[in-house]
């Protein structure tokens, strides 16, 4: 390795959007990648596939909380830019146990933002470039109700459950390390991803599992909730975008403009599964869709208007929603033993987010 090659941070690189983060650095750029990922429930080495062995990319199992740890690994790899991915996602989890995402999402950015700023002080000592960019989510706007206009980078914050009340504190952190510390910083929000690798207990995969097993696929509530999906890889280039092309201090919005209800979704992946496993009539999958209690302050509806995105970052979502969903489905047909290979022993598709504090 030599010593011109740059290093970035990809934290949580082991995890669902941050594997695809990766898989793209190491497929497509020269950038050395130090993976920081604790390797929690939801990441997986496995998840990376080729890019894990490549000599360009060092995992290193730490926890982003642990300031004498961040600076240990701040020290030893001298990185030029960070990407934030690390954070606990799942909403139904923050109803369950909350204080693990304000540790995780607010004590874990706010000690990354410490040593990426001394970081940034050396770097403009040498006369180097420095930027940290941090990915969060559309939920920290709150919830739209039918016929709203999406969300913007000027919507005004509103979050609603422990999940996003955690990345909205998180995203005032990084801004206010970019106007008070001239930290060079940029924010991504997104709408839900999908594909390949991604942990179970979300929508879409966890609706495939139990498709392929026969169990019931529990829709909350009458499934009109609507949410804009985004295929994983087509986010992963527009954080990409964002990191290299983006302005210091910007915001960019990334959604896949495919608004669907959550019943849709799900009928739109029997409908798929239907055809892949040769289910008809009474054998159909679509017979196994069952609505239950719903989640406690559920959000009616996401939006992302990405049309500043797309003009600014020259970026637009390669895959369709019918496109993406059979390209995921067929990946976990194929892929069935990942599936339970991160699930062993840690998550047998419960429900989760009831909010039981017995």
């Amino acid at each position: 390795m030599t010593n011109d090659v740059e290093t970035l941070f990809v934290t949580g690189g082991a995890g669902f959007i941050g594997s695809a983060l990766v898989r793209l650095l190491i497929a497509e750029r020269a950038y050395r990648v130090v993976n920081l990922d604790l390797l929690t429930y939801a990441g997986h080495l496995e998840s990376l596939g080729e890019a894990r062995h490549d000599p360009r990319h060092v995992h290193v199992q730490a926890d982003i909380a642990d300031a004498a740890a961040m600076r240990d690994v701040f020290d030893l790899y001298t990185p030029s830019g960070v990407l934030h991915l690390a954070a606990e996602s799942h909403v139904d989890r923050s109803i369950d146990g909350p204080g693990a995402f304000v540790h995780t999402n607010v004590v874990g950015t706010y000690t990354l933002l410490q040593e990426a700023r001394r970081r940034h002080e050396q770097c403009a000592r040498e006369g180097r470039p420095y930027r940290f960019l941090h990915v969060s989510t559309d939920e920290v706007f709150g919830s739209l109700h039918e016929g709203d206009a999406r969300f913007t980078a000027d919507t005004p914050y509103d979050p609603r459950s422990p999940y996003s009340a955690s990345k909205a504190a998180s995203d005032h952190l990084v801004r206010a390390w970019g106007h008070t510390f001239g930290l060079p910083v940029v924010i991504t929000n997104c709408s839900n991803n999908y594909g390949p690798y991604q942990y179970p207990e979300k929508l879409i995969p966890l609706m495939i599992a139990n498709a392929i097993a026969r169990r019931p696929l529990p829709v909350y509530g009458t499934g009109a909730n609507i949410r804009d999906w985004l295929y994983v890889d087509d986010h992963a280039r527009a954080i990409l975008a964002a990191f290299e092309r983006g302005e210091d201090g910007a915001t960019y919005l990334v959604g896949g403009d495919a608004e669907r209800t959550n019943l849709e979704v799900v009928r739109q992946l029997c409908d798929v599964l239907d055809a892949r496993l040769a289910r008809t009539g009474a054998d159909s999958t679509h017979h196994l869709v069952t609505f239950v209690t719903d989640r406690p302050g559920h959000d009616f509806r996401y939006a992302i208007d990405a049309s500043t995105t797309r003009e600014q970052l020259g970026w637009a979502p390669r895959e369709s929603f019918a496109s993406g969903l059979e390209k995921t489905v067929d990946w976990y047909l194929a892929n069935q033993a990942w599936c339970d290979s991160v699930t062993a022993g840690s998550y047998t598709m419960e429900r989760l987010g009831l909010g039981d504090t017995t």
